[in-house]
Parts: C-alpha cells; structure tokens; sequence
C-alpha cells in the first residue's frame, strides 16, 4: 500500500510499534463495523501506535520531524498496523521517557479508556470502593493503578494467576472468578469497571450501593438491568473530549504512578498469531506488534 500523506492538522508517524486490541478482533471478524469509514476498504487494523514524526501537515504545530510520539489513530480509519500511520495532533503525545516502543505502543486506547471510565463517567473519588472485572487485562490494569492512586479502595477479579500481579498493582481485595462469586465475596461498592460484559455486567449491579455507577467498557447491556435501582449504567464511548488527556497519563507513567505491562511482543509479520493469542488466552496487559 502506498504511503498515507498528512492532512493539515495530521501528523505522519513511522510506526516502530503497535498495540493489539479486543476491537482489532472483532473489526477482523465482521463486527461493530458502525465503527468504519463508508468505504473502509482497503482496510489496515490498529488502533495503538509508538513511533517516530516522519512529516507534519501544513497546521501542525506542536510536533516536529524526529519527535517520539504515541498515540491513537482510528474511528474510521485505524491504520496501525503499517510501517506509517497518520493521526490527528489531539490524539497524539510526546511519548513517556520512561518507556520503550513496545511499551508506549500498550498504552493509548486502555489507559484513556480506564481514565475515562473511572474519571468522566464515575467520578472517582478518594474513599470510592471500585470492583473492577477483568483487572489484569489491557483497561483493568490501567484502571487498578489509576483508583489507587486516586485513593479509592480498590477490589478486583481475575484468576488466581493473577493475584500477586494484581497485589503488586495496589489492589485491596482480591476475587478469584473461578472459585467464588463476587456477589457473595464482596461488600457493597460505589463503581463497577466492567470489561467482561454479559452475565458478569447483569450480576455487577447487585454488588452497586444506592447512588452507585456500572461503567462497561464492552457495551451497553442489552436489558435494564438497574431497573427499580437508585444506580447508573454508562458505556464508555471511547472517543475522548480531553485532547490533552494522553499527555497527562504520560506525565502519570514519567512520575512512577502509571505503569503499562507488556505481555508479549510479536513480528508486524505475525499479526495473525496475535490475534488468536487475544481471542483464546488471558492476555496480561497488553499484546504489542513489533513494527
């Protein structure tokens, strides 16, 4: 494929890493395809993106030829999985010292997705009790370190693999999945970060006290399951009102508050694998493509 030009207000990127994400998946597979352009094809997957300024449109002013950069780029086009993406200066940042290619590349669309869960849609506060499904995925990693350092009292579910990892994370409860039911297991909290979906979302709203909020991160539940509740169900959208919000969890990444696991990096060339790898195993943190 040729080499995509910048628009005005877009930055040209050569991609040296990217992230793999569920929507990568489900994109590939024919589905939530309201998220593509009219005429998507020919399609190029890829959402995360680490890497180097290559070229500037003509109204950016913020980057520069050689800058380290990280980012999203998709909703309609996506394009990450490419030797060269472009993106919108908003969705961009300078990328964290602290981290390499493959690392910065884990982190855009999890990291914004659990600020967004926790901060624009539940309004954690110090003191919150937060269970959060899923807490050793790609959003529930981001989003155990994200509540603790707000000083919310933080309970999360996974496997037992994954207790010490989540320990190690600052959580204060833990619930292994595959031998209790949160319901029984846990007191009654103020925030459900959901990124299972289904059953677990439909029985997430017994655990909510009054006034609480169940955000997912996987859609919206197909029935009103707060019915007759004094609680909030909120899908977290995925598009961001805070052009300056990746930029701020590299500050959190700089400063030792955030930190991105990276699970297994894979060849650009083997991006096939890597999907099978996200569809069939419990991915710790984030699986990145070497580009």
């Amino acid at each position: 494929m040729p080499r995509p030009e910048p628009h005005d207000d877009e930055v040209l990127v050569r991609v040296r890493a990217a992230g793999v994400n569920p929507v990568d998946c489900r994109l590939r597979r024919g589905e939530t395809t309201q998220m593509l352009a009219d005429d998507p094809f020919p399609l190029v997957l890829g959402m995360d993106i680490a890497g180097v300024v290559e070229a500037t449109g003509t109204a950016v002013t913020d980057f520069e030829p050689g800058d380290a950069v990280f980012g999203v780029n998709g909703f309609p086009e996506f394009g990450g999985y490419a030797e060269y993406a472009t993106t919108s200066t908003g969705q961009l940042a300078s990328m964290p010292d602290a981290l390499e290619f493959t690392e910065a590349a884990g982190v855009p669309v999890v990291a914004r997705t659990a600020w967004q869960a926790l901060f624009e849609y539940a309004d954690c506060t110090a003191g919150d009790r937060v269970l959060i499904h899923g807490a050793a995925g790609g959003v529930g990693h981001m989003a155990v370190q994200m509540a603790t350092a707000k000083g919310a009292d933080v309970i999360a579910t996974a496997s037992g693999y994954s207790e010490r990892y989540l320990r190690e994370l600052g959580v204060d409860e833990f619930v292994n999945y595959r031998e209790e039911e949160f319901e029984s297991a846990v007191d009654p909290v103020d925030i459900v970060v959901d990124t299972v979906g289904g059953e677990t979302q439909r029985r997430s709203v017994d655990v909510l006290a009054d006034g609480g909020v169940l955000v997912s991160v996987v859609g919206a539940p197909a029935d009103p399951i707060a019915e007759g509740r004094d609680i909030a169900v909120r899908a977290v959208s995925g598009r961001s009102e805070h052009p300056s919000l990746l930029a701020t969890i590299g500050e959190a990444i700089d400063d030792g508050t955030l930190r991105p696991t990276i699970s297994t990096e894979i060849p650009l060339a083997e991006a096939a694998r890597a999907h099978e790898i996200v569809e069939t195993e419990h991915v710790r943190g984030k699986l990145v493509l070497d580009v």
